[in-house]
């Protein structure tokens, strides 16, 4: 769903542009309260991820693909501010490097995939788990929901930011119905990706899954025929859980640059849900070419290589190198000012003291 230049007006891109700018900075301050020691390094590997797997178009119908957006997986596993951020260091690195999104449409994207997704699907999983189980289980299936919810959302953001700024004149109507069916068969794709993951996260470290905070129950034990609490266990040194995080943070890097590098050769060659219906509606009409088109890795290829699968193979492990670095050192400064801040409020009260 990666808006090109030309698809949307000047006026109405600047528009959008204001209203990413002030998501991202809300988001940055949220973030600040999401992030700590474990899960600052976690959202660095949750962009790149979702860099990776964007990059695996899965057939959808009458020569149609999709592909992971990504909102709802960032949003369920390091919160919904942090959520935002992910999502758009992703589109950022894909505008800049890749040729993947119109830059003067970057203020649509981010808002139509970054914070429409993560809005939308975090507000239906917090919903959905309060009224489900109180179990790990519960919230792989609040996931799978809430992201089969987001991606016809953002067809729904992106059909109204057209009838405001659209470049060309297609009745509405059936832009909304063409972009919402066929998104809503994406949506499956999306759903079942983001409960896989989520569910796999759950499985060895539920810890560092920010939606399933406060959803374990005590132990029950029957003594004398009655119910109570069995005694808390003992916390897990922290020698072993450093060592538990940093097996979890490695093979999630390595899973990424398999699927970039490897399993991204094939992928859908078929057109994506928006290229699909700009093409069969004539919205692409005014279609601009890509500033950063000359860049070595435009179209997720490396320059000069001419083998495709070394070349498609290289883009991506670059992608999701950057990626991850990029993802990295933005969460570890936001981590940073955040100690800064409670080192700072800790030393208000001694300083008052004396």
């Amino acid at each position: 769903m990666h808006v090109p230049d030309g698809f949307i007006d000047a006026p109405t891109s600047a528009a959008t542009g204001v209203i990413a700018a002030g998501a991202l900075a809300v988001s940055l301050r949220g973030a600040r309260r999401e992030l700590d020691e474990r899960t600052a390094p976690l959202a660095g590997l949750v962009a790149a991820f979702i860099f990776a797997v964007q990059m695996l178009n899965f057939p959808v119908a009458a020569g149609t693909s999709g592909h992971l957006l990504g909102g709802a997986l960032a949003a369920i596993l390091v919160g919904p501010y942090t959520g935002v951020l992910c999502v758009s260091v992703v589109l950022l690195m894909q505008g800049i490097l890749f040729a993947d999104g119109g830059l003067t449409a970057l203020g649509v994207n981010i808002t139509d995939m970054a914070i429409v997704t993560t809005v939308v699907s975090y507000a239906v999983f917090r919903g959905l788990v309060k009224v489900l189980p109180r179990r790990r289980r519960s919230v792989t299936v609040a996931s799978f929901v809430a992201a089969l919810v987001s991606v016809p959302a953002a067809a729904v953001a992106f059909t109204l930011i057209y009838a405001v700024g659209g470049t060309t004149d297609v009745p509405i109507g059936k832009v909304a119905t063409a972009m919402i069916g066929v998104h809503v068969l994406i949506g499956i794709g999306e759903a079942v990706i983001t409960a896989l993951t989520v569910g796999a996260v759950i499985a060895v470290r539920p810890d560092l899954v920010y939606g399933a905070r406060g959803l374990q129950q005590r132990l029950k034990l029957r003594v004398g025929g009655e119910l109570v609490d069995a005694p808390v266990a003992a916390p897990e040194p922290a020698p072993a859980a450093t060592r538990s995080h940093r097996k979890l943070w490695i093979t999630g890097l390595v899973t990424s640059l398999v699927l970039a590098g490897f399993v991204s050769f094939y992928a859908s060659a078929s057109p994506d849900g928006l290229e699909k219906v700009a093409h069969d509606k004539g919205i692409d009409k005014k279609e601009e070419k890509h500033a950063a088109a000359d860049s070595p890795l435009a179209d997720y290829g490396v320059k000069d290589v001419s083998d495709a699968r070394l070349s498609g193979g290289l883009a991506g492990v670059i992608g999701v190198g950057v990626t991850v670095v990029v993802g990295s050192s933005v969460f570890w400064v936001v981590r940073r000012r955040r100690t800064a801040a409670e080192a700072a409020e800790s030393a208000a009260p001694s300083s008052q003291a004396v």
